[in-house]
């Protein structure tokens, strides 16, 4: 592959990525969740399955634990998690959504349902398989968060 055909698959990618990072956020505003931003997104796919340490958030987003601890400031003073004793380290504190944290998650995912679908429609099923698949083989491990 050409330098140029590198530059221009990377381009694409990038711009598939923002452009579902874009329409997830403005779906997510438009069910009632305008008070976010596409970064708290990315913290509630780590806190969604059962909650996450400051410290775990952290690692998962790639930055500080003190930008981490500022996020979730502000998503508990929004009401879309909450901190409760972490059941394995007497020290740390859980973080976990909240009714009004979960409903924005799954709010996220029909809007990611609706996006993929007009993928779908472009692609054909078969070929949203294959670009799934694909994708999953160039990268199939590590946190999916925001280019800070």
């Amino acid at each position: 592959m050409q330098n140029s055909d590198a530059m221009a698959l990377s381009a694409a990618l990038l711009a598939a990525a923002g452009g579902l990072t874009q329409r997830i956020h403005e779906g997510v505003a438009a069910r009632g969740f305008a008070d976010l931003r596409p970064a708290h997104g990315f913290a509630f796919a780590r806190l969604a399955p059962g909650g996450a340490s400051v410290t775990e958030l952290a690692a998962h987003l790639g930055v500080t634990k003190q930008a981490a601890s500022q996020l979730v400031d502000e998503v508990v003073r929004k009401g879309y998690a909450e901190r409760r004793p972490h059941p394995g380290d007497a020290r740390a504190r859980l973080v976990v959504l909240t009714e009004r944290g979960r409903a924005c998650t799954r709010a996220a995912e029909e809007v990611a349902a609706e996006v993929v679908g007009e993928w779908a429609e472009l692609l054909g099923e078969q070929g949203l398989y294959v670009l799934r698949d694909a994708l999953a083989r160039i990268a199939p491990y590590g946190p999916v968060r925001p280019a800070w």
